[in-house]
């Protein structure tokens, strides 16, 4: 199975990717680890990229088609794959298109104050670890011992502007998928398990 999961920051897509991955065994691609991946190896679209990173441009749609082009070649996408991340334009999304065969796309949709509260509530440790203040009451780590703290995509101000920016550009996205005839949504403001029973019965169905 190919999958897209869509759905705005904090709407739950890395809980559901990780329950998919778990059932199904298929590969999660996160754009970002990729983009990582490529700048680390210094690749040659990798250095391409960073140049417009570092000057705090967006990356332009054929280098980020590239380097997910790229990805989805290795071994480990062979038996079907799940993106995160991408596509975040139309152009993306007709570009994939020629690329590989999608099997549906999951759009999970959230409330803004559900969001906020799910975000807002998130600390986070040098050391990788995250908690939420509503299961964790403690202002250092678990693991480390290490002091937590909130990220800058964290704060009320930032998770904001983030939604903003996703709720202009999702649009041409979800009608071009929708178009296409599998586009799935899902409401995203129950719980995970709630939400993954859903996934479960429609990706049960594809396989």
């Amino acid at each position: 199975m190919n999958i897209i999961l869509l759905g705005a920051p904090g709407a739950g897509k890395g809980s559901q990717a990780n329950k998919i991955t778990e059932r199904y065994g298929i590969k999660h691609i996160s754009t970002g680890d990729a983009f990582r991946s490529n700048i680390a190896q210094g690749t040659e679209i990798g250095l391409y990229a960073k140049s417009f990173m570092d000057k705090g441009q967006l990356v332009p749609d054929d280098v980020v088609v590239r380097i997910v082009e790229s990805r989805l070649k290795e071994p480990d996408c062979q038996k079907g794959f799940m993106l995160d991340g991408f596509p975040r334009t139309l152009a993306q999304a007709e570009a994939l298109d020629k690329l590989a065969n999608i099997d549906v796309v999951l759009n999970i949709q959230s409330t803004p104050e559900i969001v906020m509260k799910r975000l807002a509530g998130r600390r986070s440790c040098a050391c990788g670890a995250c908690y939420h203040t509503s299961t964790y009451d403690k202002d250092t780590c678990e693991k480390c011992g290490g002091k937590l703290y909130i990220r800058d995509d964290d704060k009320p101000e930032t998770i904001k502007n983030r939604l903003d920016v996703y709720a202009k550009t999702i649009g041409p996205i979800i009608d071009f998928y929708e178009g296409k005839g599998i586009l799935v949504t899902l409401n995203g403001d129950r719980s995970i398990s709630d939400v993954f029973e859903d996934v479960k019965r429609i990706l049960d169905d594809i396989n």
